[in-house]
C-alpha cells in the first residue's frame, strides 16, 4: 500500500498529515463511533461522489448522527484536498466521529462537535500479473457484526479476517453466513452461474457497495444478465467465475478459492467484458463536473 499523500483535512482546516492531532477522548478513537467513505479519483476527478456522499449520510443516520456538512460543503472540502495533494489518480478516505467528549459514558450520546477528517493517498495498481491470472481467495465464517450496512470505523472483524487471507498467501476473504454467501471482507462478490452474474441482495449483513452497482451498470453495458439473489456455498464453489469489486480495487477475478480453481482457473470472458467497460466508462467521464 502506498503511503497517503502529505496534506488531510481535519476539522475545517487543511494542513501537513503529519501534524494532525485529535483528542485521545474522541469518541472515534474510544468506541469507533464513526463511520467513513472510500472513494476513488480518477485524473484528479472525484467517481460517484453523490452515491459516496449518500451512504455517509444514511451511515451517520443509523448511528443517530446528523451529516455536519451538506454536500456543497463536502465537495468544496474533498475538492480542495485533492487539488491541494496533486490530483491524479488516487483516493480520498474521509470519516466522521461523534467527536471528543469530556470523559467516557456509553449513554446517553452526547451532542457534541463532530470530528471531520479527511486524507489522499494513490489508487493501488491493478498489475498485469493480476489482469492475467487473477485472484487467490480463500473463505471463512462470517464473523462481523449485526449491521454490516453501516459503513462504520468499527473494523477490527475485518481486519482480522483479512488476515487470514494474507496468512494463506491470498488476496482476500470471501466470507459465508449460515450457509450463503455475504461479502468479503473489504469487497463486495459477485459470481457468474451459467449465463448469469449473481450479487447477494442488499441486507443488514452486507454493505451497499457503491462499486458493485457501478459493475452492475457495467454488467448491462456489456449486454449480459444479471441480479441480485441468495448464492449458496455450495453454489460459489460450482461458479463459473468469481469477481470482487471495491473502491481501490475496481473488479477483479478470483480464480483461485480455498486452493481449487474457478471455472478453468483463468478470468472468464465475462469479466473480462464488464472490466474493458469499466475502463471505456472512466475515459467517457474524465474531465467532466462532478
Amino acid at each position: 500500500m502506498a503511503e497517503p499523500l502529505p496534506l488531510c483535512h481535519l476539522n475545517g482546516s487543511c494542513l501537513p498529515l503529519k501534524d494532525a492531532r485529535i483528542s485521545p477522548l474522541d469518541r472515534g478513537f474510544l468506541y469507533a463511533d464513526g463511520a467513513y467513505e472510500v472513494m476513488p479519483v480518477y485524473g484528479g476527478r472525484p467517481f460517484r461522489f453523490a452515491a459516496h456522499a449518500d451512504r455517509l449520510t444514511r451511515s451517520l443516520g443509523a448511528l443517530r448522527m446528523e451529516d455536519p456538512h451538506t454536500r456543497p460543503e463536502w465537495r468544496a472540502l474533498l475538492g480542495e484536498l485533492i487539488e491541494r495533494n496533486g490530483g491524479g489518480d488516487i483516493y480520498v478516505y474521509w470519516q466522521v466521529t461523534r467527536g471528543a467528549q469530556n470523559g467516557r459514558t456509553h449513554a446517553p450520546l452526547p451532542d457534541i462537535p463532530r470530528t471531520v477528517f479527511a486524507f489522499c493517498a494513490p489508487l493501488p495498481p491493478i498489475t498485469p500479473e493480476q489482469l492475467a491470472n487473477g485472484l487467490a481467495c480463500i473463505t471463512a465464517a462470517d464473523t462481523r457484526w449485526a449491521r454490516c450496512d453501516i459503513k462504520s470505523v468499527a473494523l477490527l472483524a475485518n481486519v482480522l479476517l483479512r488476515q487470514e487471507s494474507i496468512d494463506a498467501g491470498a488476496a482476500e476473504t470471501i466470507l459465508l453466513r449460515d450457509g450463503e454467501l455475504t461479502e468479503a471482507s473489504a469487497s463486495a462478490v459477485h459470481v457468474v452461474l451459467g449465463r448469469e452474474v449473481l450479487t447477494p441482495p442488499n441486507s443488514r449483513r452486507i454493505l451497499p457497495g457503491t462499486t458493485r452497482s457501478v459493475v452492475e451498470e457495467m454488467a448491462t453495458r456489456a449486454g449480459l444478465p444479471w441480479r441480485s439473489a441468495p448464492v449458496s456455498a455450495a453454489q460459489l464453489r460450482d461458479a463459473n467465475e468469481i469477481w470482487i469489486s471495491a473502491a481501490t480495487r475496481e473488479v477483479q477475478a478470483v480464480t483461485r478459492l480455498d486452493g481449487r480453481p474457478v471455472g478453468e482457473g483463468q478470468p472468464g470472458p465475462y469479466w473480462r467484458a464488464v472490466y474493458e467497460q469499466l475502463q471505456h466508462y472512466k475515459r467517457e467521464f474524465a474531465g467532466t463536473p462532478w
